[in-house]
């Protein structure tokens, strides 16, 4: 899973500074990123321990390389169904404030370049409570991409709680 990181790691001296990286993925056949920069690693779904008083949305943590990884099942945190997990089922691994913070999806897609002129802002106004997450909205040939924001994805609360765990 991670060579599709690996792959997009080199850096270009001709980097147009109005085009922005991002990991395309799947949920509910809806395509989602998250900017590059933030993006750790990718690694296949694992078993998962859960924590007593977490967030319906949060599935428990993982052990990393000794590390102590709280994860995030990003269909929940959307208010949509909970699926059984298959061999498509990844892990998204981003730093959030110095935590390592995983979030479970559907599928990955792939590493894309946007540019700015192809970013919208997000509706203001919606029924669907994930809007609060989405940043812009991203136009890349006819795809439709909404451009997240995984620190509004966690509160306060859910943030010092992550903290607290990663010492």
């Amino acid at each position: 899973m991670s060579s599709i990181l690996e792959r997009f790691e080199e850096k270009d001296e001709d980097i147009v500074l109005d085009i922005d990286k991002y990991l395309t993925f799947l949920i509910d056949n809806q395509y989602y990123a998250f900017p590059i920069k933030d993006v750790r690693e990718i690694i296949e779904i694992q078993p998962i321990t859960q924590i007593p008083e977490f967030p319906t949305y949060a599935k428990g943590i993982i052990d990393l390389r000794n590390n102590v990884v709280p994860i995030i099942d990003v269909r929940l945190r959307f208010y949509k169904p909970e699926i059984e997990y298959t061999e498509r089922t990844c892990i998204i691994v981003l730093d959030i404030r110095e935590i390592q913070i995983g979030f479970i999806v559907d599928t990955v897609d792939e590493v894309i370049d946007i540019s700015k002129e192809n970013i919208s802002a997000a509706p203001a106004i919606t029924t669907d409570r994930s809007t609060r997450f989405i940043e812009g909205i991203g136009r890349v040939n006819s795809k439709i991409i909404m451009l997240l924001n995984a620190m509004k994805m966690l509160n306060e609360e859910d943030l010092q709680a992550f903290e607290f765990m990663s010492k």
